[in-house]
C-alpha cells in the first residue's frame, strides 16, 4: 500500500462500554413496559372487585370500560407500577445492598397471589368495624413484607408509597372524582394505606426480579464478547 493512502473505513464495532450502556437502556425500557402492563392488569382486576362490592363508587359519566372502571385508573396504576418497579432495584444498587432474599419467580408469583388475597379480603371479609379490618390488613401487609422482602429499603419505600398514594387518593375523593362507601379516615377507608403498602412491596419484588434477569442477560453477552 502506497504512502498517503488511507484504509477505507469499515464498519466500526461498538466498544464493550457503549454496548453495555445501550443494552441497559433497552432493558430498562422493556422492564418499564412490562411493569406498566402488569400494573394495568392488576388495576383492572382489583378495581373490578372493589366496584362490584360497592367499596368504591364512580359517577356514571366516568364509567368508561368493560371492567366498570374509570378510564384513567389503569394507566395511572400502570405508570405508578413502572416507577415503583424500577425504583426498588435502582435504590438497592445505589445503596450497595443488592436484595437476594427469595429471588426466584415462584416467590414473586406467590407474593402477587397474597397481594390479590389481601385486596380481596378488604372487599369481601366482613368485620364488626373498620378498625378490626384495618388492623387485620395491616398485619397481613407486614406479613407479606416479612415473607417476601425483609429489607429495610423495601419497608421504607412501602411506607412512603402508602403515604403518598393515600394522600393522592384523598385529594381525588375530596375533589369528587370518586368516593368510598363508609369513609372513616379523611374521605377514604382506614385500611387503604395497607393495600398501597402491600402493592408497593409486590411491584418492588417484580421489579427486582426483572432486574436480576437483566443482569444475567448482560453478563452472558459480556462473556460472549
Amino acid at each position: 500500500m502506497a504512502e498517503g493512502e488511507t484504509e477505507s473505513p469499515g464498519p466500526k464495532k461498538r466498544g464493550p462500554y457503549i454496548s453495555s450502556v445501550t443494552s441497559r437502556s433497552v432493558n430498562l425500557m422493556i422492564r418499564g413496559i412490562v411493569l406498566f402492563f402488569i400494573g394495568v392488569f392488576l388495576a383492572l382486576v382489583l378495581n373490578l372487585l372493589q366496584v362490584q362490592r360497592n367499596v368504591t363508587l364512580f359517577p356514571p359519566d366516568v364509567i368508561a370500560s368493560i371492567f366498570s372502571s374509570a378510564w384513567w385508573v389503569p394507566p395511572c396504576c400502570g405508570t405508578a407500577s413502572a416507577v415503583i418497579g424500577l425504583l426498588y432495584p435502582c435504590i438497592d444498587r445505589h445503596l450497595g445492598e443488592p436484595h437476594k432474599f427469595k429471588r426466584e419467580w415462584s416467590s414473586v408469583m406467590r407474593c402477587v397471589a397474597v397481594f390479590v388475597g389481601i385486596n380481596h379480603a378488604s372487599a369481601k371479609v366482613d368485620f364488626d368495624n373498620n378498625i378490626q379490618l384495618s388492623l387485620t390488613l395491616a398485619a397481613l401487609s407486614i406479613g407479606l413484607w416479612w415473607t417476601f422482602d425483609r429489607s429495610r429499603t423495601g419497608f421504607g419505600l412501602g411506607v412512603g408509597i402508602a403515604f403518598l398514594a393515600t394522600l393522592v387518593t384523598q385529594l381525588l375523593v375530596y375533589n369528587g372524582v370518586y368516593q368510598y362507601t363508609s369513609p372513616d379516615f379523611l374521605y377514604v377507608r382506614s385500611w387503604l394505606p395497607c393495600i398501597f403498602f402491600a402493592g408497593g412491596i409486590t411491584m418492588g419484588n417484580i421489579g427486582r426480579q426483572l432486574a436480576v434477569y437483566e443482569c444475567k442477560v448482560i453478563a452472558e453477552k459480556s462473556h460472549q464478547e
